[in-house]
């Protein structure tokens, strides 16, 4: 039994989109919680809704009903700032794309995060290049994306996201754009940054063998989500 604090509630969280006079309802009163440390894998189909889950985790859309806890705070209860504040420090984001400012360095995207958050330059610099350390990255600081390989890239996308230590990293297919060869690496990192920074991670993936690695998998289906035994 996981005794660590937890990080991230869903309770009876609901989205419908209007369309027209009709109206789609992707999510189902969803319920789930996820402790700090933990590795949470989100399957279903395309179109399914997996990405709006995602997005009503982090704070990116508000439920139609229902609630989104994150540290403790409801998400729907605070204003535009005070959810950007909340994203900045306690979540990550890593995405299929790895949505890399093209004109800066590896070193330079990912100290926005924590310039963003207030932190000198100085301090920026020193945090990210630690990061980029334990992405094994310390030969790439000064290369910008397109000078990168996709692998690379993703790396600087994860250190990115974990820079600020936050509670919780939300990946959306973060290893859909990779060769198997280079997904396996990207599985490994996000499997050992997970044991050394405690950090969980909620990662939406249609490769079963990366939900396989993960503590738990919830499939979800017709807006219904559903713990699967792993």
């Amino acid at each position: 039994m996981n005794n660590a604090a937890v990080v991230l509630t869903c309770e009876n969280l609901v989205k419908v989109y209007d369309e027209g006079a009709s109206k789609l309802t992707v999510l189902n009163s969803v319920n789930f919680e996820v402790r700090a440390g933990e590795r949470v894998a989100m399957m279903g189909v395309s179109g399914s809704g997996k990405s709006t889950l995602l997005n009503l985790l982090g704070g990116l859309d508000l439920p139609t009903s229902g609630t989104v806890h994150i540290a403790g705070q409801n998400i729907a209860k605070l204003n535009s700032v005070q959810r950007g504040t909340l994203r900045n420090k306690q979540l990550g984001f890593v995405y299929q794309f790895h949505h890399l400012l093209a004109e800066f360095t590896a070193l330079e995207n990912v100290c926005m995060p924590l310039l963003i958050g207030g932190a000198t330059i100085a301090n920026a610099r020193r945090e990210a290049t630690a990061m980029l350390e334990k992405v094994e990255l310390t030969h790439r600081l000064q290369h910008k994306p397109a000078e990168l390989s996709g692998g690379e890239r993703q790396r600087v996308a994860i250190a990115r996201a974990l820079v600020n230590q936050p509670m919780c990293v939300l990946l959306d297919e973060p290893t859909g754009n990779l060769d198997k060869h280079t997904a396996e690496k990207i599985h490994d990192l996000m499997l050992e940054l997970n044991r050394s920074l405690n950090t969980c991670f909620i990662t939406v993936t249609h490769d079963l063998h990366l939900a396989q690695r993960m503590e738990k998998i919830f499939v979800l289906e017709n807006g219904i989500l559903q713990q699967q035994q792993n």
